[in-house]
């Protein structure tokens, strides 16, 4: 009895014990979550966490809302939307049947109007912009057009928009008008930080809604994951760059460039296609713009492309970022609608007094865009 006396002591004893460390474990601090406020995405260059952007819708889209039909293009099944199929076009697609495109199921195109090359910075006009324009508008399809950015701040956002909008103004614009910047190596834009590109996006898409056309941001996965803030740009329509038969995205997007070498009737080259999101029952292409009651800036003057210039942006030479008033700007044109811009993005005074002086594109986004 002794001996059974003595076991039992020990089993309560121990039972106790392990009490109280249940008792103090309970009490501990939890470990932090390492990953809290982050998602595990697919970049595009492989699976990571990254920074959840606040405030930006996430998709409801799942791999099982896709199907792929006989000729290789994503089929959406899901009932969250409608889609149309649409392409995106350059010089490099050469002379466009624009008909045949339009007799193989595309219902919209986006046209590249120009590009800043990644040396000097200039500004061009897509050799082929006018043609396709009027190609695909004589085609019955919705109209868009994208300007490939080079872009080093918010000065620079700001010369590409009013670029972008003197080549548009005789068109009917039926789709967005697209800010495009895209990583080149030895580009002057190079080291841009994330603030500058995001700066210069936001002051494109601004004075592009100011002028009352819907705008709208291209980007592949990886920037947009890494170096967009998304936060900021998140009114304005979001176009991925993700080739694949379904959708990997964790925000909302409303076109998806799925392929970046179709073929289709009409174009005797490889192609990007496009898928676009839009509610049921609406429409999916955007009014015209209502004519603006702003006061109209002093036109810039821009230089026209040598022979080289189609190339140009895929050139080695490093130039710092160029003055506004180097390239042909009066401060009171640039100005006015900075005024305007500064007041949707709510810039403080600072950035009036600073806009129209001397400074490059670097100097104003590394200023300004962390007060806003």
């Amino acid at each position: 009895m002794k001996n059974f006396k003595k076991a039992l002591a020990a089993l309560l004893l121990g039972a106790s014990a392990l009490s109280l460390a249940a008792c103090g474990a309970s009490d501990a601090e939890p470990t932090p979550d390492p990953h809290e406020g982050m998602i595990y995405v697919n970049t595009g260059a492989g699976e990571e966490w990254v920074d959840e952007a606040e405030g930006v819708p996430v998709s409801q889209l799942t791999a099982d809302d896709f199907e792929t039909g006989e000729d290789g293009i994503p089929v959406y099944t899901g009932d969250l939307y409608e889609t149309r199929l649409g392409i995106d076009v350059s010089f490099y697609q050469g002379d466009i049947d624009w008909q045949a495109v339009a007799d193989s199921g595309v219902k919209f195109a986006m046209i590249r109007c120009g590009y800043r090359g990644s040396s000097e910075g200039e500004l061009f006009v897509d050799e082929k912009f006018e043609q396709n324009m009027q190609g695909a508008i004589d085609a019955g399809l919705d109209v868009g057009v994208y300007f490939f950015s080079q872009s080093t701040g918010a000065i620079e956002g700001a010369e590409e928009a009013l670029f972008v909008l003197d080549l548009i103004k005789d068109y009917k614009i039926t789709m967005p008008v697209a800010f495009d910047w895209e990583p080149l190596e030895e580009s002057r834009a190079e080291d841009i930080l994330d603030e500058e590109l995001t700066a210069s996006a936001l002051v494109f898409c601004e004075m592009v809604k100011d002028a009352g056309y819907t705008p709208c941001v291209y980007f592949y996965r990886y920037i947009a994951y890494h170096n967009y803030d998304l936060s900021r740009l998140a009114d304005y329509m979001f176009w991925i760059g993700a080739p694949g038969s379904t959708l990997d995205f964790y925000y909302e997007t409303n076109i998806w460039q799925f392929s970046f070498t179709s073929r289709i009737d009409g174009i005797d080259a490889d192609v990007d296609m496009n898928l676009q999101f839009y509610a049921p029952g609406t429409e999916p292409s955007f009014p015209e713009p209502e004519p603006s009651t702003s006061p109209e800036p002093t036109e810039p003057s821009f230089p026209e492309p040598d022979d080289a210039a189609e190339h140009e942006q895929r050139s080695g030479n490093h130039a710092d970022p160029m003055l506004a008033a180097d390239r042909g700007y009066d401060k009171g044109g640039i100005n006015s609608k900075a005024d305007q811009v500064a007041e949707r993005i709510d810039l403080d005074s600072e950035f009036l007094c600073f806009r129209g002086t001397i400074g490059t594109a670097r100097d104003f986004a590394v200023e300004h865009i962390a007060k806003t």
